[in-house]
């Protein structure tokens, strides 16, 4: 079963979701605003990319943080701030079973998919 992570209003979300629609790719999406999120997930997504991979530096999210909270940001910080504030998680994850895939890339998509 595929699962897209990730949240609806997100530019790069929905060109994700298109680009699996168009290819009639079956999954279930997974809002992290509407359906919330698994911190033990969340814990084995930061083993397997590392925090700062899964930290979205660039959405409002992160800008929107006090700046001593962004200077301190440390692996503990970060789940407890992305457990809190799902929407610093980088999008979207596409889990694939035993396979993740951080961030949406047309090119890296097609790949996968055609193996």
């Amino acid at each position: 079963m595929i699962i897209l992570y990730g949240i609806s209003q997100c530019d790069t979300v929905r060109q994700a979701r298109q680009w699996l629609d168009e290819r009639a790719i079956a999954y279930t999406f997974h809002d992290w605003r509407q359906q919330g999120l698994n911190p033990v997930q969340l814990r084995a997504w930061v083993d397997e990319w590392g925090w700062e991979n899964l930290v979205n530096r660039r959405s409002a999210t992160w800008r929107n943080l006090p700046a001593i909270t962004r200077e301190k940001m440390d692996e503990s910080l970060a789940l407890a701030v992305m457990e809190d504030q799902p929407t610093l998680i980088k999008r979207p994850l596409l889990e694939l079973g035993s396979r993740r895939l951080l961030g949406f890339d047309a090119a890296q998509w097609t790949r996968l998919f055609q193996n």
